[in-house]
């Protein structure tokens, strides 16, 4: 695999070769982005202290805030697969500018559902569009690439809680305003993006390989059967991972009685770790092929899940850290494998994914949050202990690995 760099930018990007600083400056935004995104359920605990919000309404926030991605996500990418609009990034970058500030000075419980629900639209333009130009900047390695776009974002999610507790938790919410540098950041660099992404457009002589060009579809009834098990799949792996980002904090606050800061760190343990998964992931479904590790990824974490909740607070850290890196290493693979599932409609199955993503972590945090109220936190994680269980499901997807020897 050959990236372009400074000396042979220019040329012609043929079979083999990608723009390697078009995928760091996604990873880059991807960073941003969600890094911003964190900081809400970073502050879930000073929001339930300054709204005497219940656990209900936490995950009624969550629910707002992720439905609002998941929605748009799919309808994002049709449209810019129809007319791809290489600017879209840098806007919806701005919608999540103008939400934070709005959330950093909300005055009701109202004005922060309206606050993330512009965060999340954010992120419904994100997604799909800077997917779809990870894989035109891919190369051919397109699991390489994806991991590359992803671990940016993981990695985000790892720090944003860090600098919320170092930023907001001593300060106060409108400290969250702070955070509008990150988001002009991003913003500059999506510009940029998208001014390259309009050249290679208009560059007729540009040769951009996705990797897809000699892929068959599958039949259609083939496709509706990995497409159900890739949302039973989904399901799993959002629902688990909704439980440890957003109610995470309060099982360690709660069972092993650390502090609000305390419980930050082991969230920043568990969300590095995703992101370490991440990176691993799309070189293994390049070399091994995606349907192994899709079904690795998930069915391999259920032993982990199932002893967290009767494990010290040595080995809560170190068991978190573990189901985030094994659980992680799956969406690459899902990606890509839903992109050679349904070939020549990168932006539609990106935002797919991503918007089931989100919509499953959305109503997994509702869910559990309803759930945690009428029981307890920790009677909550045993139970979602089973989801990974699911991942036997994975053994069912059809094999459309091309390249995957």
């Amino acid at each position: 695999m050959r990236f372009i760099t400074p000396k042979n930018k220019g040329k012609k990007i043929s079979s083999g070769k990608g723009s390697l600083s078009i995928l760091l400056s996604l990873s880059a935004a991807h960073f941003l982005n969600d890094a911003l995104q964190m900081v809400v359920p970073a502050i879930y605990p000073m929001l339930k202290t300054n709204y005497h919000l219940s656990f209900t309404e936490i995950g009624m926030i969550t629910l707002v805030f992720q439905l609002t991605a998941s929605i748009f996500q799919p309808i994002v990418g049709t449209i810019t697969d129809k007319k791809p609009q290489p600017y879209s990034l840098a806007i919806g970058m701005s919608f999540s500018l103008v939400g934070l500030l709005c959330l950093a000075f909300a005055g009701s419980f109202t004005t922060i559902l309206l606050s993330v629900v512009l965060v999340g639209a954010g992120s419904a333009v994100f997604h799909p569009e800077s997917s779809r130009m990870a894989r035109y900047a891919s190369g051919g390695k397109a699991g390489t690439a994806q991991s590359i776009f992803q671990v940016g974002g993981n990695t985000g999610t790892s720090v944003g809680p860090l600098l919320a507790a170092v930023l907001v938790i001593p300060f106060g919410q409108e400290h969250v305003a702070s955070f509008s540098v990150l988001a002009f950041l991003a913003i500059i660099i999506l510009w940029q993006v998208g001014k390259w992404f309009k050249k290679q457009s208009r560059n007729k002589s540009s040769a951009i390989n996705t990797g897809l060009d000699h892929i068959k579809a599958l039949p259609k009834k083939k496709v509706i059967l990995a497409l159900s098990i890739l949302l039973v799949l989904i399901f799993s792996k959002f629902f688990y991972l909704a439980a440890m980002k957003n109610y995470l904090t309060f099982y360690m606050i709660n069972y092993f009685g650390v502090s609000v800061q305390s419980s930050q760190l082991y969230l920043f343990v568990f969300l590095f770790s995703v992101a370490a998964g991440t990176m691993i992931g799309g070189p293994l479904g390049d070399k091994y092929g995606r349907k192994r590790v899709i079904w690795f990824s998930i069915l391999g974490a259920a032993p982990f899940t199932l002893l967290l909740p009767y494990a010290s607070l040595f080995w809560t850290i170190i068991l978190i850290a573990i189901i985030g890196v094994i659980l992680a290493s799956a969406f690459p693979a899902i990606i890509i494998y839903g992109q050679e599932l349904i070939p020549h409609k990168l932006g539609m199955v990106s935002g797919l994914f991503f918007g089931l993503a989100f919509g499953m972590g959305a109503i997994g945090a509702g869910v559990l949050g309803i759930l945690a109220d009428k029981t307890s936190v920790y009677y909550m994680f045993g139970i979602v202990s089973y989801l990974p269980l699911l991942g036997i499901c994975a053994a069912l997807l059809p094999n459309i690995e091309h390249s995957d020897k």
